[in-house]
C-alpha cells in the first residue's frame, strides 16, 4: 500500500541524470568523459548502471504491525459486545491504527505530484482497486448475506474500501498542501468543520475523508529525522505510562462512549450530540491519536525481522481480510458459537485474524492478486513524449 524510498549510496561519479519514482528500481545514466581533441584515447561506451531499490525495514514493520491491528480490530467488532475489556482495548486501538496507517501514506506521498507517471500509477494502483473491490465487497454481501437489494454504488464506499478513495483524494491533493505556508492548521480546521457539518452527507465518506485529513498532512510533513527522534529510548519508556494510561481510561470510559467518534464517519449532530462537542471531539482525538501513534511508532523494530518482507503486501492484506471477517458473520458464525465472546474465544478469534492477515501479506498472494492492485494498463494511457 506504501511505497518504501529508494536508497543509494555511492561514490562520487561523473556528471549523471537520474530518473527516479518511490518504490521503484532507478537507473543510473553515467556519461563518460569525452577525450581531448588529439587524444588517442577513444572514448568508452557510457555505462549504464541499474541499481537495485533498497526498502526501509522499519517501515515494512510498521505497515505489518498496522496492518494485523486492523485485521484483529475488525475481527473483534462482533464479540466484543458484553465484554468491557475488550470495548476498552478495542477503543486503544482504533484510536491510533488508522491514522498511523493514514501517517505513514502521507509521509511516502511527499514526493506525488500531478506528472503523468505518477497519475497513471495512482490510477492503477489505488482508483482501480477501489472500482473492483468496491464491486467485489458488494456481491459479496449480496450473495453471501442473502440481500439481493445490495447496490454496487461507488460513490458510497463499503466497509473498508473507503480508505482506497480517501487515499486517491488526499494523494490528488498533496500538491496543495505542499504549497501552503501552514498545512497542518488548515487540515484542523477542515476537520472540525467536518465534524459539525452534517450536511456533507454519505458521498464519497467525505466524512471521514476530512476528519482524517490532518493525518496524512502530517505525514506529508514528517522527515526521516523526526522518525530517528520517535524511536529513542527516551520516547519509549515515555509510551509505557501513556499506554498504561490510555488504557485504564478507556476501560473507564468504555460503556458509555460512541464509537462513531472513533470511525470519524459522522457529524456530531448525526451523533445526536451538541454540536459543539464536534469540534472538541475532534481536536483531542487528533492529540490522543497522534500521542498513542507515536508510542506504536517507537517500539516498532528498526531491523528486519521475519514479518519485514510482509510489509510490501499489506494492500493484499487490508482488502482480502475483510472477507473473511464478513463471511464469518454473514454465516452466523458469531451468533452460534457465543464462546467466541469469553476471553480465550477472543484469543483465538485474535490469533486467528493474526494469522490470516498475515498470510494474505505474503508475496505468493501479492503476485496472484497483482492484477487487482496493480494492473498493466498501459493499453489506457497515452505516451508521454517526455518520457514521465
Amino acid at each position: 500500500m506504501f511505497q518504501a524510498p529508494s536508497v543509494f549510496q555511492r561514490a562520487p561519479l561523473p556528471p549523471a541524470t537520474r530518473e527516479s519514482e518511490p518504490g521503484r528500481e532507478q537507473t543510473l545514466t553515467v556519461t563518460a568523459p569525452r577525450p581531448s581533441p588529439g587524444s588517442s584515447v577513444q572514448a568508452a561506451p557510457a555505462p549504464v548502471f541499474a541499481a537495485a531499490k533498497k526498502r526501509d525495514p522499519y517501515f515494512d514493520n510498521v505497515k505489518y504491525l498496522a496492518i494485523v491491528l486492523v485485521a484483529v480490530a475488525h475481527a473483534w467488532e462482533p464479540v466484543m459486545d458484553g465484554s468491557r475489556a475488550t470495548r476498552a482495548l478495542y477503543m486503544i486501538v482504533y484510536m491510533f491504527h488508522m491514522p498511523a496507517f493514514i501517517l505513514i501514506s502521507g509521509y511516502f506521498s511527499r514526493s506525488f505530484d500531478m506528472t503523468p507517471s505518477k497519475v497513471k500509477r495512482l490510477i492503477t494502483s489505488v482508483a482501480v482497486p477501489y472500482v473492483l473491490f468496491e464491486t467485489a465487497y458488494s456481491l459479496f454481501k449480496r450473495y453471501a448475506d442473502d440481500s439481493p437489494d445490495m447496490a454496487i454504488s461507488l460513490i458510497d464506499p463499503f466497509f473498508l474500501t473507503w480508505f482506497l478513495i480517501a487515499l486517491f483524494i488526499w494523494r490528488v491533493t498533496t500538491p496543495i498542501w505542499r504549497t501552503l505556508r501552514h498545512p497542518l492548521p488548515v487540515a484542523l480546521a477542515i476537520a472540525v468543520l467536518a465534524s459539525v457539518s452534517p450536511e456533507i452527507g454519505d458521498d464519497l465518506d467525505l466524512q471521514r475523508v476530512l476528519q482524517f485529513l490532518p493525518f496524512f498532512v502530517l505525514g506529508l510533513l514528517m522527515k526521516p529525522e523526526h522518525f530517528q527522534l520517535v524511536r529513542r529510548r527516551e520516547v519509549r519508556l515515555l509510551s509505557l505510562p501513556l499506554v498504561a494510561g490510555a488504557l485504564l481510561f478507556a476501560y473507564w470510559v468504555a460503556p458509555h462512549m460512541q464509537l462513531g467518534w472513533l470511525y470519524r464517519a459522522n457529524s456530531a449532530q448525526e451523533m445526536d450530540a451538541p454540536w459543539w462537542s464536534g469540534a472538541v471531539m475532534t481536536l483531542a482525538m487528533f492529540g490522543c491519536a497522534l500521542a498513542l501513534t507515536v508510542g506504536f511508532l517507537a517500539w516498532v523494530p528498526g531491523r528486519a525481522r521475519w514479518f519485514t518482507a510482509l510489509g510490501a503486501g499489506t494492500i493484499c492484506g487490508y482488502l482480502l481480510h475483510g472477507f473473511l471477517v464478513k463471511g464469518a458473520e454473514y454465516a452466523g458464525l458469531f451468533d452460534r458459537h457465543t464462546w467466541l465472546s469469553d476471553p480465550v474465544g477472543l484469543i483465538v478469534v485474535s490469533l486467528t485474524a493474526a494469522a490470516a492477515v498475515t498470510l494474505m501479506c505474503t508475496p505468493p498472494v501479492g503476485r496472484a492478486l497483482k492484477w487487482a492492485t496493480e494492473p498493466d494498463m498501459t493499453w489506457a494511457f497515452r505516451k508521454d513524449p517526455a518520457g514521465r
